[in-house]
């Protein structure tokens, strides 16, 4: 009795390991056909984790204004230099990395289920609606979203949370008319149907029946708009009218840095650099992630 249990178990252990093996291999296969996008979700995770240990990373307090003397270049205690008070920049861009991802994360994923939840209503709706919501996209389309962020701005005041509003708020209108359309493309199909004819309410199919099937989309949009509103803090700071004076904010560096005379190149060189690189990284994770979730090419994961 006993060895025909084991022989059960051994029988098994395929069976238990198999679907981990084949996740482990479906995981580095698209690791060797994204490389690019592999190279961003890196990129993305150690400013992750520099956003969250900064206070353990930076060597320096972000304010310090006797950390070495103004306009430093590189050297061992000041790696990326200082700024025109004296403050060490290494610090700076490390703390910065930390308002720049909550900026981000916060407005984008805010800003996206506003858009899902009017992209839902517009494309299943329709009718009446769906033209009301068309037109009032339109409107917010037609608008230069740059002022936009600027008027609204201004008008609230600089601040971390004005900032995340304004941004969030530009992003519904573009993604709203995505996701309506992928809806109008979900709605027609036999599941939908089904759905109808079993009596189940609109807002069960809007949200458990036809979300599910855009939400791979809505991720997509999701990780590109990430950069756009890193680029989009930045520019706002760069103005003086985002992050205020004096927390550490990459744009607001660099608009301070054009103030000063003679040019100090590194007080301005490592706060862009790190837009640059935060930028790309998220462009490259979401072109890598929009050919995975793409269907035509599905067949050759």
């Amino acid at each position: 009795m006993a060895s025909t249990q084991a022989i059960d178990a051994l029988k098994m252990v395929p069976e238990i390991i198999r679907p981990r093996q084949s996740r482990l291999r479906m995981s580095g296969r698209l690791i060797v056909q994204n490389p690019l996008g592999f190279l961003g979700l890196i990129i993305i995770l150690g400013l992750a984790i520099t956003a969250i240990f900064a206070p353990v990373i930076a060597p320096y307090d972000v304010g310090d204004y006797r950390a070495g003397q103004p306009k430093e270049g590189l050297s061992s205690q000041h790696i990326f230099g200082t700024d025109g008070l004296g403050r060490d920049m290494f610090s700076r861009v490390v703390y910065g990395a930390r308002i720049s991802m909550g900026v981000a994360f916060l407005s984008v994923i805010g800003g996206t289920a506003v858009a899902l939840v009017v992209g839902l209503i517009s494309g299943y709706v329709g009718g009446v609606v769906d033209n009301t919501i068309q037109r009032s996209i339109d409107t917010a389309l037609a608008f230069p979203q740059l002022l936009f962020l600027l008027i609204l701005a201004q008008v609230l005041g600089p601040s971390f949370k004005t900032v995340v509003f304004a941004i969030g708020i530009a992003i519904i209108a573009p993604v709203a008319r995505i996701v309506r359309g992928a809806v109008l493309s979900e709605r027609n199909n036999q599941y939908v149907e089904a759905a109808r004819a079993l009596g189940a309410s609109t807002p069960r199919i809007l949200f458990i029946h036809i979300a599910p099937n855009v939400v791979a989309l809505a991720i997509i949009i999701m990780t590109t708009l990430l950069g756009a509103a890193i680029l989009a803090e930045a520019s706002l700071s760069y103005l003086g009218l985002g992050i205020p004076i004096p927390n550490p904010s990459w744009g607001t560096d660099i608009g301070q840095s054009r103030q000063s005379f003679p040019f100090h190149l590194w007080w301005a060189f490592f706060p862009g650099l790190a837009i640059t690189l935060t930028v790309l990284a998220f462009n490259l994770l979401g072109d890598s992630l929009r050919d995975i979730f793409d269907p035509r090419l599905r067949g050759r994961l």
